[in-house]
């Protein structure tokens, strides 16, 4: 599968405060696997790391039933406000990725979580980093996410991950693999490096994770089922 130039342009939304996660390419591009699934009125949809709610609204459009989550109080308000804007009824929860759904289980979970490398291992606890910083590999929510993923997901159901090559694509497929789920990538682009990313070149060079003269990122989809 060869990369696409650009992912799709991210959903609009009406609020997007300083602080909050705002719609960006990995936004779009899960958007459009969205776009992908069957969702009908029975579908019961998680939305985790929901940030502004743009996918939660996204989904609650197409007609499932949306439960999103978030650890960020602002970003739980935003998302319950940009549901209220777009009429549609959206359950916000406020708590830490799966913790917040406990012995839960959905027909379709989205997660589009931090998953940036940064020079500090220490996970930041407020601020914008916030919807980013992922610790040193980048894999702080994504390994975790794997390992809850065969309880999350109903039998039938499937999960949709985005994230960026720097944090180990291989490395997400093969833990959701262990984990006894089937995983495929199903959508890749290449977008422009943005602030984050421009800021910390050097160190993610010194670190062997680009090259000097790299400027696009790479993101992509993963798709999980059971088998």
């Amino acid at each position: 599968m060869t990369a696409d130039t650009l992912a799709p342009a991210p959903p609009p939304l009406p609020l997007t405060p300083p602080g909050v996660y705002a719609p960006q390419w990995d936004t779009g591009l899960l958007a459009r696997a969205l776009y992908r699934e069957d969702i009908s009125s029975a579908t019961e949809v998680l939305d985790l790391g929901t940030g502004s709610g743009a996918l939660a609204v996204q989904a609650a459009r197409l007609g499932a039933r949306v439960t999103a989550v978030d650890i960020s109080w602002p970003a739980v308000l935003t998302a319950r406000v940009n549901a209220l804007l777009a009429r549609q009824r959206v359950r916000v929860l406020r708590g830490d990725l799966m913790e917040a759904v406990s012995g839960r289980s959905y027909d379709l979970v989205v997660c589009n979580p931090p998953y940036v490398p940064s020079p500090s291992a220490r996970l930041p606890r407020r601020g914008r980093a916030r919807s980013w910083d992922a610790g040193r590999d980048g894999r702080a929510f994504l390994d975790r996410i794997c390992a809850a993923a065969p309880a999350l997901v109903r039998p039938a159901g499937a999960l949709l991950i985005v994230h960026s090559g720097l944090c180990g694509i291989r490395a997400t497929l093969e833990r959701l693999r262990d984990a006894g789920l089937r995983a495929a990538v199903t959508d890749r682009s290449l977008v422009p490096y943005g602030p984050v990313l421009r800021s910390r070149q050097r160190w993610l060079v010194r670190e062997g994770l680009v090259q000097g003269d790299e400027d696009r990122e790479e993101l992509v989809v993963i798709r999980a089922a059971h088998t």
